[in-house]
C-alpha cells in the first residue's frame, strides 16, 4: 500500500514538473471571449431579436396590472361590491398569468442562450486546437488564478473565430 501511494505520488510529481516545464503556454480569456467575441454580440443580437416581441407583452401586462391596481386604490371605496371584487379577481387573473408567462419567457431565454453559448464554446474549442497545433503550444489553459498577459491569445482566438 505505502508502495503504491509513493509511486502515485512520483507520477503526479512528474506530472506537474512537466507541465512547468512546457516550452509555449498559452491562456484564453473564455469569459471574455463568450462576451465580446464578434459571434457572440451577434448571438446577443439574435437573442434579443427573437425574444423582444415577448418581453414588449410582457412589459404591457405589467403596465394593465398596475393600471387595474391604481383604478383599483383611487376608485375602490366608490365601487359597488360586486364592481370592486371582479375587479380584484381581473387583477388577480391577470397577475397570475403575467407571473406564467415571465417563467416561461425566462425558461426559453435561458434555454436559447445556452443553445448559442454551446455552438460558441464549441467554435471556440475548435479555433484554439487549431492555434494550438499550428502555433506548436504544449499548454493552452482556460482558468488561472494568475496568467502573464503576454500569453493571452484570446485576441487571437476571437480573430479565428471572426474568419469563420
Amino acid at each position: 500500500m505505502k508502495h503504491t501511494l509513493s509511486i502515485a505520488v512520483l507520477s503526479l510529481g512528474a506530472l506537474a514538473a512537466g507541465a512547468v516545464h512546457a516550452e509555449k503556454i498559452g491562456f484564453v480569456n473564455t469569459e471574455r471571449l463568450l462576451r465580446e467575441a464578434p459571434l457572440s454580440v451577434k448571438a446577443q443580437k439574435k437573442l434579443e431579436k427573437e425574444f423582444s416581441p415577448r418581453e414588449q407583452e410582457l412589459q404591457k401586462m405589467a403596465k394593465q396590472a398596475r393600471d387595474l391596481q391604481a383604478q383599483l386604490d383611487r376608485e375602490g371605496v366608490t365601487m359597488s361590491e360586486t364592481e370592486r371584487k371582479n375587479k380584484e379577481r381581473d387583477l388577480a387573473n391577470l397577475n397570475r398569468e403575467f407571473q406564467r408567462q415571465s417563467r416561461e419567457f425566462r425558461e426559453d431565454l435561458n434555454l436559447r442562450r445556452n443553445e448559442e453559448l454551446g455552438a460558441i464554446q464549441e467554435k471556440a474549442r475548435k479555433a484554439i486546437l487549431e492555434i494550438a497545433k499550428t502555433e506548436k503550444f504544449d499548454l493552452i489553459v482556460e482558468q488561472a488564478v494568475y496568467f502573464n498577459p503576454k500569453i493571452d491569445i484570446t485576441d487571437r482566438v476571437m480573430k479565428e473565430l471572426g474568419e469563420r
